[in-house]
């Protein structure tokens, strides 16, 4: 080979690394979805991991140096809309529950699910403080709030069907958190299902718990994720590890017993009181619930949602779950951090696996 051939071999290499790397090139914004309106300024959440990330802002600091920005979107609309956003390509991950994720994989959305951020979350049924209605079965055709297509519709079905009710057993009013409260307040329903935002107003002395899923099967919890968008994944393979990086350090963070004062306190920036926290996390272990593992209880309750969701015609065709889950980011951030054997795995049932 002459120099004129050996010269453009070389400039023909180069050119193909030059034009890899350009199409390898790390997205200069990461937009993350999150189904919740948040609140305080800036906006945030609590309740999970990924609030601490957010509150910290660990995720804006881990990206500083490579000159990427952070943006984060909240969803009033919660999971349903975060739906959305993720068929336009408006966001890149997303933290949703794990119905309206389902409902999203079963109307084709490619995504991948990366790390638990919110494991067996509480729900309840709370009533004005001056109803007569005392138990699950005195809903029976009551007005009642029920956020559908969240991940606490679900499980709000399967309460009223262990207490003897279906859904049209009750007059369901499709209600966000917000509207839900002023309903209840002025009595424009008789009753609602929710989460921890009812603390608040019980200790404003406007509502009453009259159940709780506190204590119970972990069946009837609610699980919550940060996913990514399958193609964003295959392009920006470093970022989504950083992400996921984070996210893990943040759990490890939040599942410290010794930071449960703290933890309570950057929850607190979201708008929902320290008392608000306290109760719903009230004699249960941080790490149980701040665990980012996939294990086989995580992936039970997912496939359990996949069943219940089909056989209520909340989505029409069965999808796959075993290769939804890309652990492949957790297991190097686990590994990275030392905390392959920091959180317990639990089987199916929600026992400590042996």
């Amino acid at each position: 080979m002459n120099k004129l051939a050996r010269w453009a071999a070389r400039a023909a290499l180069s050119l193909a690394f030059a034009g890899a790397a350009s199409a390898a090139l790390a997205a200069d914004v990461i937009r993350i979805g999150v189904a919740t309106a948040g609140g305080g300024d800036p906006i945030t959440w609590g309740g999970s991991p990924g609030g601490v990330v957010r509150a910290n802002q660990w995720l804006e600091e881990a990206f500083k140096a490579d000159g990427v920005k952070v943006e984060w979107l909240f969803f009033k609309g919660a999971g349903p809309a975060v739906n959305e956003a993720l068929s336009n390509r408006q966001i890149d991950f997303a933290y949703q529950g794990d119905l309206p994720a389902v409902v999203g994989r079963a109307n084709g959305l490619k995504t991948k699910l990366l790390v638990i951020s919110g494991a067996r979350n509480n729900l309840y049924v709370v009533v004005p403080p001056d109803s007569k209605l005392s138990r699950i079965e005195d809903l029976k055709g009551q007005r009642v709030s029920i956020f559908r297509g969240t991940n606490g519709h679900l499980v709000a079905i399967n309460v009223l069907a262990d207490h003897g009710l279906s859904e049209r057993d009750i007059k369901g009013v499709n209600l966000d958190a917000g509207s839900a409260q002023a309903a209840l307040v002025s009595h424009g329903v008789d009753a609602a299902f929710g989460g921890y935002e009812w603390f608040k107003v019980r200790d404003q002395g406007l509502a009453k718990v009259i159940y709780s899923t506190q204590g119970q099967d972990p069946a009837y919890t609610r699980q919550a994720a940060l996913l990514v968008r399958e193609d964003f994944a295959k392009e920006n393979p470093a970022q989504v590890q950083k992400v996921v990086d984070v996210f893990v350090r943040a759990s490890r963070w939040a599942s410290d017993e010794k930071n449960r004062d703290a933890l309570f306190k950057v929850w607190e920036k979201s708008g929902v009181p320290y008392a608000s926290w306290a109760a719903e996390f009230d004699k249960q272990d941080l790490a149980a619930r701040n665990s980012p593992l996939v294990d086989d209880f995580i992936v039970a309750r997912y496939k359990a949602v996949v069943a219940d969701a089909l056989k209520l015609k909340l989505i029409r065709r069965e999808v796959s779950v075993d290769d939804w889950f890309d652990t492949r980011y957790l297991d190097q951030a686990l590994k990275n951090q030392g905390l392959e054997h920091y959180w317990t795995r639990f089987d199916a049932k929600g026992k400590p696996a042996s």
